[in-house]
């Protein structure tokens, strides 16, 4: 089982990125994947949550509104839409899979399976 996100960059302020996190060893739609994301000097921070078999999106509210998480079943992979990106978005981004129950999606300690990590700079 492993994930493999991908998608990072330099962005402008205001611009969007797509991230990727491809599965192998499971299928997509059978397990909840979480993005969560680090910034330098900064605690993980969970961002969005897609749970299995289509109950529910979830995101934080700093990227509410901006962030839209999804999948693709045949290709097998999570997507993370960000647009109106901002500075303070900077961080490394990871994609996590696991079973949290709803009251624990945001907590990456209940996660079995993580992704290496993608770099996404907001500056100008």
């Amino acid at each position: 089982v492993q994930l493999q996100a991908s998608g990072g960059g330099l962005v402008q302020p205001g611009g969007a990125l797509r991230l990727s996190c491809a599965a192998s060893g499971f299928t997509i739609n059978t397990a909840t994947i979480s993005w969560f994301r680090q910034a330098p000097g900064k605690e993980r921070e969970w961002v969005s949550t897609i749970r299995s078999y289509g109950n529910g999106v979830y995101y934080a509210n700093s990227v509410k509104g901006r962030f839209t998480i999804s999948r693709d079943i045949p290709k097998n992979t999570a997507y993370l839409q960000m647009t109106r990106l901002r500075p303070d978005d900077t961080a490394i981004y990871y994609c996590a899979r696991g079973s949290p129950p709803l009251g624990s999606i945001s907590n990456g300690a209940i996660y079995t399976t993580w992704g290496q990590g993608t770099q996404v700079t907001v500056s100008s």
